[in-house]
């Protein structure tokens, strides 16, 4: 499917049965949107939060049973019904949304994992309903895949991040490794500042690795649709770890040649 931002990992990808692409492109329509609204253009926080509002308002139609006020909600309205997805997942990626508009630090990792359960864990947990396979183990590797992708995400973008006053490095961690918020402003490379991206990498890629017994439970084409997306994560982070945490001169990306070392990895999950 089009899409005009920068994407690590793939969206309704031809590996998806096709039964499962009209819904996980209407799911990521709405995170999507929802998301532009609160990250994109020059709106005042208040016209932001107006407009998750306004998805909300939405929800709560669906939920009544009544049709969407706008029409981008009827596909939506349809395949929740259709599948029986629980709203309160839609409602939580809102949350994270409007959060992000107005708390831009986080003190300690658990404060960060509260806005990943809300932010990414409710996409993988629609991917593993829409599989029919929510059994309580499989939602909490789907979690664990999640959230290390929001965090891989953070890491990569400390930079951009940086550029609308967010950063998403603990607090606490920050202090840890004696890095303050000017060498964020001013880069300045430093062996502490490598020590605090190794460690944020190798928890992420830990946490990463325990949710990868999912690709066993997830059935055939999807299995390695979530294998190449497991793949792709930890090749982000190894590349990070190449260029010892200097994420501001060399972004991560993922090039023809990664995705072949990351198809040969899949194969032996």
């Amino acid at each position: 499917m089009p899409v005009d931002h920068y994407e690590n990992f793939p969206v309704a990808s031809i590996l998806l049965p096709g039964r499962l692409r009209r819904p996980i492109e209407a799911i990521y329509r709405f995170a999507r949107g929802a998301d532009d609204i609160a990250d994109e253009g020059q709106a005042s926080d208040a016209e932001r939060l107006q407009g998750l509002d306004t998805y909300r308002a939405e929800l709560d139609r669906i939920e009544r049973g009544e049709p969407p006020a706008s029409v981008p909600f009827a596909e939506l309205a349809d395949v929740i019904r259709h599948w029986r997805l629980p709203l309160q997942l839609f409602r939580d990626l809102l949350d994270a949304f409007a959060q992000d508009i107005v708390k831009k630090r986080y003190a300690d990792y658990p404060e960060l994992l509260d806005y990943c359960r809300r932010s990414a864990n409710p996409i993988g947990r629609l991917l593993v309903h829409l599989a029919g396979r929510a059994s309580d183990e499989n939602l909490r590797h789907s979690d664990c895949i999640c959230t290390s992708l929001q965090l891989i995400n953070f890491w990569q973008d400390i930079a951009i991040d940086w550029q609308k006053n967010r950063i998403y490095l603990p607090q606490i961690d920050l202090a840890r490794f004696g890095i303050d918020e000017a060498q964020l402003d001013d880069f300045r490379w430093s062996a502490q500042w490598a020590a605090l991206l190794d460690f944020q990498t190798d928890r992420t890629r830990a946490l990463m690795l325990e949710g990868a017994p999912l690709v066993h439970q997830l059935p055939g084409r999807m299995g390695w649709e979530i294998r190449l997306t497991i793949q792709g994560g930890l090749r982000i982070l190894e590349q990070i770890r190449r260029v010892r945490g200097d994420v501001y001169r060399h972004r991560p990306l993922l090039r023809p040649a990664d995705w072949l070392r990351m198809g040969s990895r899949a194969l032996f999950m």
